[in-house]
């Protein structure tokens, strides 16, 4: 086998090996006993429709793949947090801080504003 040969069917084993192991969840059973998320856009299930922003994904096409429809992810479907909460073993999806009330805080709440960022000018021409 030549070296370049080689060197693709020990990539392609890794990419394998590396996608099997982000699928895999222990029994099903929670891992930690809450979950906690910072971020922007990428992480946003809705916080932002109870914002004061005209960054919002409460719309068509955002959430065509999603269950209920748009619900302010910037996605199709669900977003990373959604997936990895689900890894953790958590059942339901972790609620936005607009949205979260009483003891479901317990559980963790997703703070993830799209358009967030640390610097002053982050989101200024929005």
């Amino acid at each position: 086998m030549g070296t370049k040969t080689w060197h693709l069917a020990l990539v392609i084993v890794l990419m394998i090996i590396l996608n099997l192991s982000t699928i895999s969840r222990v029994d099903g059973e929670q891992q930690v006993p809450c979950y906690f998320i910072f971020g922007d856009s990428l992480l946003d299930n809705g916080n932002n429709n109870a914002l004061q922003t005209n960054v919002k994904a409460n719309y068509l096409p955002y959430g065509i793949d999603f269950p209920t429809g748009p619900t302010g992810r910037f996605s199709n479907g669900r977003n990373i947090a959604d997936i990895t909460a689900e890894l953790l073993g958590f059942v339901e999806y972790i609620p936005s801080f607009a949205t979260a009330r009483g003891r479901e805080i317990l559980k963790g709440v997703n703070y993830a504003s799209g358009g967030a960022g640390i610097r002053d000018e982050t989101g200024q021409n929005l």
